[in-house]
């Protein structure tokens, strides 16, 4: 399986978290939930639908439904039911909801994105530039943001090349990096900022923006020039202890 890409997607105000998993997003189903319906305990609401599918015997709507790791309200990233497009569409039609409409026209819009997305890379570079203008960032502190997702990227992409393949070995290898540059891990840098959900990096400085970038950027470089194999031989890795 490969490592999800975990995102925000916003549906007029209300965050849905989101990951691509098999090339496609699958989304949370209690923040749809609690979209749809308002209620304050989303997760007893989703619980209680799906025993209600089961009982009608929509057997395949819970075998099309995927646990995958995603942010929770502490920070951690924890197990979450998700579901595709297709998928999504079967559960809003139980649920009833004036929104429900509105909501699977933004559901299938976020999912054609994706298709056109995947035959064009740029798009979701420009989409993202537009998200970040729209939420009243300045166009310098944007452009220092995509630069630094492209960093990232391709320490991920030198990572995944050398066989460093488990999400927890990314997150302890990307700790690593962020103590050197800041002196604290990311789980405690966003405690200082009052995060909790939300990315870390999108509410950085643009110096630290820029310090993220060298940590990343230098560590790609070390990675190829010790030509480092696997996890232990990472060069974030060799340097803890």
């Amino acid at each position: 399986m490969s490592i999800p890409d975990t995102q925000l997607a916003v549906f007029k105000g209300k965050q849905i978290r989101r990951t691509l998993y098999s090339n496609e997003w699958w989304f949370s189903i209690t923040d749809i939930v609690e979209v749809l319906t308002g209620t304050e305990r989303p997760r007893k609401y989703w619980s209680d639908l799906k025993s209600k599918l089961l009982s009608e015997g929509y057997i395949e709507v819970s075998e099309k439904i995927g646990q995958l790791k995603m942010p929770s309200p502490d920070g951690k990233m924890r197990d979450t039911d998700c579901a595709n497009t297709e998928t999504m569409f079967r559960i809003i039609q139980s649920i009833p909801s004036p929104k429900a409409e509105p909501f699977k026209r933004w559901l299938a819009k976020v999912g054609y994105e994706r298709v056109q997305e995947i035959e064009d890379p740029e798009l979701a570079t420009k989409r993202t530039k537009a998200l970040y203008k729209a939420k009243g960032y300045s166009d310098d502190w944007i452009e220092k943001r995509m630069r630094g997702i492209a960093i990232r990227e391709e320490l991920t992409d030198e990572w995944k090349k050398r066989e460093v393949k488990e999400k927890k070995e990314y997150e302890i290898l990307t700790a690593e990096i962020a103590k050197a540059a800041f002196g604290v891990t990311p789980g405690k840098h966003k405690k200082i900022k009052g995060l909790k959900r939300e990315n870390l990096r999108d509410h950085m400085t643009d110096l630290e923006l820029i310090l993220s970038m060298l940590g990343e950027a230098a560590t790609t470089e070390i990675t190829r020039v010790h030509d480092a194999k696997g996890f232990d031989e990472s060069p974030p890795a060799r340097g803890r202890g």
